[in-house]
């Protein structure tokens, strides 16, 4: 049965300015990806040091993003961290607009948030010839020009919200079922926004 659960919204500016630091948001993702990780194992992936990334790990613990990851290591030296939530997070910038701080944190992460994901994409492109023709024709970039209102709006990004929860489940299911043959970390970026031409 797919979870009709929500990402977890944030509403403390505290919190939100904990993922304003590129790295954090970096180690967010790719822990977010791996499901469980060493600082060590992070570490090599971002080529930065094992104390500065358990650094950043231990503010995002702080702050509810990430915890330890029980029963992993054998010996114990080296924690194991995952995400608090596999539902993940989310903010509204309206809900710290009210002062100039709230503001701009909300715009810094979002634009963090939308960095990131240019990087990711970009990557891609520039990979793209050693994934293959069967990944590379399954892969889609799209833009679609709509008339909508803002109820229109909100209501087609619960539908595709709900489209990625269901995909998500049918992979968990898949995998759990032995069924990881040919299956690889999918990024699919959807974004809705007015404009003016």
């Amino acid at each position: 049965m797919p979870s009709k659960r929500e990402p977890e919204q944030i509403t403390d500016l505290s919190r939100l300015r904990a993922l304003m630091d590129p790295l954090r948001m970096q180690l967010y993702r790719l822990l977010y990806a791996a499901e469980t990780a060493t600082a060590s194992q992070l570490a090599r992936q971002v080529g930065e040091t094992p104390s500065l990334v358990s650094y950043h790990l231990r503010k995002l613990a702080e702050h509810g993003f990430v915890s330890e990851a029980s029963g992993r290591g054998a010996d114990g030296r080296e924690r194991w961290w995952q995400v608090a939530s596999e539902d993940g997070w989310g903010f509204r910038a309206s809900d710290f607009a009210d002062t100039p701080e709230g503001a701009a944190a909300a715009g810094a992460v979002a634009r963090g948030m939308f960095d990131t994901r240019v990087a990711q994409y970009r990557t891609y492109l520039d990979q793209k010839p050693a994934w293959g023709r069967a990944w590379t024709d399954a892969s889609f970039s799209a833009e679609w020009l709509l008339r909508l209102t803002p109820a229109e709006l909100a209501e087609m990004s619960e539908e595709f919200a709900a489209i990625a929860r269901r995909w998500r489940e049918r992979g968990k299911a898949a995998e759990a079922a032995g069924g990881a043959e040919d299956r690889e970390q999918v990024s699919v970026h959807l974004y809705g926004f007015p404009f003016r031409p």
